[in-house]
């Protein structure tokens, strides 16, 4: 067994640092660790060119939506970005309603004669913006309105169905912040 890293492998210099293909006797898994670490080093200027682009681009096409969503506690450049992306429009859903069924934050139900007959597929909608606001609503927890919140909800659902809950409310304050053109307001959204 290799001893642990100590040293971070952040970045290309710490990596060259720690000497990690150095580590194997192998001469093939040490030319393999050298072939990923350059891939790696690659995909790192990439991802950080594409992400600077995007930035540029948004900031002229939907900046104030971009900056509104980033007015939510815990979504970063990148959440917004995929929010933003993903939502595109606001005004293709007519309701509140719709857009949380479109982003996969609750289950249909189907009805016939005003009688429930069970839930629907649970594979309707954007997977996309159901990833993103777990995603915001695990960072939202960083709060401590909403832990006390999240805790209330554990008690009666369970800690899987509360951030679900909260990640469905979540998504209703989005869709009225880009309807309204409004910030993110933290006092209205804990008391709703």
């Amino acid at each position: 067994m290799l001893p642990s890293l100590s040293a971070t492998r952040g970045s290309a210099s710490n990596r060259a640092n720690v000497q990690v293909a150095e580590r194997f006797t192998d001469a093939k898994v040490r030319k393999n660790i050298d072939v990923d670490l350059v891939l790696v080093d690659s995909y790192d200027k990439l991802i950080v060119d594409v992400e600077r682009y995007l930035e540029q681009a948004v900031r002229v096409e939907g900046g104030a939506t971009f900056f509104r969503l980033r007015s939510i506690p815990g979504v970063g450049k990148i959440l917004a970005l995929v929010l933003l992306y993903e939502i595109h429009n606001i005004g293709r859903f007519a309701t509140v309603g719709d857009f949380v069924s479109y982003a996969r934050l609750v289950r249909p139900e189907h009805e016939s004669a005003g009688k429930k007959c069970g839930f629907g597929q649970k594979k309707i909608g954007n997977a996309h913006l159901r990833w993103a606001f777990a995603e915001a609503a695990t960072l939202l927890l960083r709060e401590s309105e909403a832990k006390r919140w999240l805790a209330r909800k554990e008690k009666k659902h369970g800690k899987g169905k509360a951030l679900g809950i909260l990640a469905a409310k979540l998504g209703r304050a989005v869709y009225w912040m880009l309807r309204r053109q409004e910030d993110f307001d933290a006092q209205r959204f804990w008391q709703s």
